[in-house]
């Protein structure tokens, strides 16, 4: 079967994928809420924060194809949410749409707001991308473990991640399966067939983990999972936070004094 592992290039060598797991985590932590915390619509921001994130993929060396096809799974959503701010958002009118039933009207603002909104999503989601991409995954849970992070979440995580396969595994298997079966092509019997199959993933995947809890606890399971590796602050990882404070810093003088 294939699967679309997330961290699926971070065994490559690059100045990003040397870094500390708790500096890259903190990092791009601090990446994230600035770009919440700024009017991206402004084009001087936008392109200070296009160069930033620019710079990060090249020294990532993780193909640019592969963070745009990973992007462009999430941000359709964010779009899909927005889609209806232009018409809402109260403000100067640019276009109007009058239908027999209602009249819409396209403000400047929710344009602005619309492209903000999805400007932001953009650039938070390829910050998790480049993450995720250059970091082992059991590194970056005792990264979250190092910082504190709650150790209920951690867990939730880790198993999410070492048993989500096992549940694709079984999806595929069942749509091969009904495929070999099916010589209809009408879309209700599909959307049916589709929903009985979701049904029943759901109560083989809910009886799966209660074996699998049953067989950890009859194991010594007591929480945590025995994993332990040396992370250790260099001058590199001090030159990377440093960099990121300060060009965040830089872009948000901008956005006040320019913006």
């Amino acid at each position: 079967m294939h699967h679309a592992f997330v961290d699926r290039y971070s065994e490559m060598d690059s100045p990003i994928h040397r870094l500390d797991p708790r500096i890259k985590l903190v990092g791009f932590g601090l990446l994230i809420v600035s770009v919440i915390l700024m009017n991206v619509v402004s084009f001087r921001v936008f392109g200070l924060l296009a160069g930033l994130f620019g710079v990060l993929v090249v020294s990532s060396q993780v193909p640019l194809s592969f963070i745009l096809k990973r992007s462009l799974v999430i941000v359709p959503f964010s779009v899909m949410i927005a889609a209806f701010l232009p018409f809402m958002k109260e403000g100067t009118p640019i276009w109007n749409v009058d239908l027999s039933v209602i009249s819409l009207k396209v403000t400047e603002e929710g344009i602005r707001l619309f492209t903000n909104i999805v400007a932001k999503s953009f650039f938070s989601v390829i910050s998790v991308i480049l993450l995720t991409s250059t970091t082992r995954f059991p590194d970056l849970l005792k990264a979250l473990e190092a910082l504190k992070c709650p150790h209920v979440m951690i867990l939730i995580f880790s198993f999410m991640y070492r048993y989500v396969f096992v549940v694709e595994d079984e999806f595929m298997k069942m749509r091969q399966a009904k495929k070999s079966r099916s010589v209809h092509h009408s879309w209700w019997p599909e959307v049916k067939c589709l929903s009985n199959m979701i049904a029943v993933l759901f109560l083989r995947s809910y009886e799966r983990a209660e074996a699998v809890y049953l067989a950890m606890c009859s194991r010594g399971f007591k929480g945590s999972v025995p994993y332990h590796p040396e992370f250790r602050l260099a001058f590199g990882d001090m030159v990377f936070l440093a960099v990121i404070v300060i060009s965040l810093a830089a872009i948000r003088y901008v956005e006040y004094h320019h913006g």
